[in-house]
């Protein structure tokens, strides 16, 4: 009999294996809308849908393992990195989807909003956040919009060798920058950076997915600890935000 593996668990969706099945449960059926609709859309390999009964989308297994995890050395080649940023290039070359993402406005109020509650509630001493505050103003500017993946974490880029074997978790997928796309990739994994553009193949501004990093970690951190995640551990968004400093 198969085991249930809970890959992840909170309060707004869990994503449960059972063999080579995985199945999403999500409160908010316009996500998982936008995943399968990206899904059929993209460029690149994602998981095979095979079938979905709202609330639950079940998902077939990609071989291979994920590219990395934050807070932990990857062990992939540097060609598995630089296929990784080939991959993101064929998606923000592909046609934009149909629905927008998020404006500059309504990052730059969030950013306050999120900036504000670390303080206040003493999460991070004031000068860190001033000074990523600070940083992520570089990634406050106008961009092309690209059919951007949005949430293009290290865990959801699937490997088998050197080779990309299928991307994962859609549902952020919107227009948006191509900079935040490779920023999250990369985020707490500096050290594969040079990969990842020279796979893109494209002349990228750095201090942009820099201050991508920043703002992301800033972004994430609230709802990190309001869902049982810990921003703090070895690598991760404290850390990413301790070596703007």
């Amino acid at each position: 009999m198969e085991e249930i593996e809970v890959v992840v668990a909170h309060g707004e969706r869990a994503t449960l294996r059972v063999g080579d099945v995985f199945l999403k449960v999500d409160v908010d059926q316009t996500r998982t809308d936008v995943e399968v609709e990206a899904m059929a859309m993209v460029p690149i390999p994602t998981p095979e849908v095979l079938w979905r009964k709202p609330p639950v989308l079940a998902l077939a297994a990609l071989p291979g393992t994920a590219l990395g995890r934050l807070g932990e050395p990857s062990t992939a080649s540097s060609a598995a990195w630089a296929a990784a940023g080939a991959a993101a290039r064929l998606l923000h070359d592909a046609p934009l989807p149909p629905w927008p993402g998020r404006s500059l406005d309504q990052i730059a109020s969030r950013l306050d909003g999120e900036c504000a509650w670390l303080v206040t509630n003493g999460v991070l001493s004031a000068d860190l956040v001033t000074r990523n505050r600070r940083v992520a103003e570089a990634a406050l500017r106008p961009w092309t919009p690209v059919f951007m993946h949005g949430d293009l974490q290290v865990s959801h880029v699937f490997v088998d060798g050197d080779e990309i074997t299928g991307v994962i978790d859609w549902s952020e997928a919107a227009q948006g920058d191509a900079l935040y796309d490779l920023a999250i990739l990369t985020l707490g994994h500096e050290e594969h950076l040079g990969d990842v553009v020279a796979g893109y193949g494209t002349h990228v501004d750095l201090d942009v997915i820099r201050a991508w990093w920043s703002l992301r970690s800033l972004l994430a951190i609230r709802w990190l600890i309001e869902n049982g995640f810990d921003p703090s551990l070895p690598g991760c968004e404290f850390d990413v935000l301790r070596a703007r400093m």
